[in-house]
């Protein structure tokens, strides 16, 4: 039975060196198959080369719901890779990630995502929402979202992150996503999520920390209002950052406006960062990012 095109995307980096375009426009030629859209950048100063490749691919022998089709290419690409030391990944276009939010109190986070994911603005599927705290239990479940709490203290965190990483496992999530969740995480777990939770703050860190952060900005006469989206990693608010959103402000904002204007800066950063993670345009490249946007 013939197949479907499909449309795939591929993310590739290894070492910059000459011929690595050529090898992979040559070989999804050769394949038939069309280039929607491509994004590179060669890192001179670190000697990196990092690709992102959105192309249609022709009919094959996979039959319609199946991934015939990305399996042969998969196997197929993989001596490219090899000759050039790909780190590479090959998924369907629009294919939707598991993602498991985390949220404390603040809740505008966590709301935006819920509606951008219910709208389809965002390519996820928000299978879990965690929270150390009952309050948006109502919202969640009326998203029709599973909501799990679990209470953390300083002695009990271990089981706290126990159960989470059990949770991680039964939903297959492939992403978590603090949406201003207000406990640390332990190196332990940083590291052993490497590369697949992404944390929101305000910008104002390292100068204003600590408790009213906004309030204490608002003090000094700050002109510009900011956020920042990142990876976590063993340092705290200091992972390689994804996407950053900055609004200007005046004197005429009182420290409750700053609040406001935070919250909107916090929510399009993170959404953001989540859209262009889950659409392979994030690249690690040690303690920073490439976005292949």
């Amino acid at each position: 039975m013939a197949g479907v095109a499909r449309e795939y995307v591929l993310t590739l980096d290894c070492a910059e060196g000459p011929g690595i375009v050529y090898a992979v426009s040559g070989f999804l030629a050769e394949r038939g198959c069309d280039i929607v859209d491509i994004k590179q950048f060669g890192d001179r100063r670190g000697g990196h080369f990092f690709m992102r490749v959105h192309f249609e691919a022709p009919a094959g022998s996979g039959t319609d719901g199946a991934d015939d089709d990305g399996d042969r290419l998969r196997a197929e690409f993989a001596p490219v890779a090899a000759r050039f030391g790909m780190e590479w990944r090959l998924r369907p276009a629009g294919e939707r990630t598991r993602v498991l939010l985390m949220v404390s109190k603040f809740g505008h986070c966590l709301n935006d995502l819920l509606f951008r994911a219910r709208v389809g603005e965002l390519p996820i599927d928000i299978v879990a929402v965690v929270s150390n705290h009952e309050d948006h239990r109502g919202l969640v479940e009326w998203h029709g979202i599973p909501y799990h709490h679990i209470p953390v203290t300083k002695e009990t965190k271990p089981e706290a992150e126990a159960k989470l990483l059990a949770l991680v496992d039964a939903y297959a999530v492939e992403l978590v996503v603090l949406a201003r969740y207000m406990q640390v995480l332990s190196d332990q777990l940083a590291t052993k999520m490497a590369g697949r939770v992404i944390n929101i703050h305000h910008s104002f860190l390292p100068s204003f920390k600590g408790a009213k952060p906004y309030h204490q900005a608002w003090e000094r006469g700050v002109k510009t209002v900011g956020a920042t989206a990142h990876y976590v990693n063993a340092e705290l608010d200091e992972g390689p950052i994804i996407a950053q959103q900055v609004i200007e402000v005046d004197h005429t904002h009182a420290p409750e406006d700053l609040v406001a204007v935070g919250r909107d800066a916090e929510c399009k950063a993170l959404s953001n960062a989540v859209r262009w993670h889950c659409e392979g345009r994030v690249i690690l490249n040690g303690s920073r990012t490439v976005v292949l946007r």
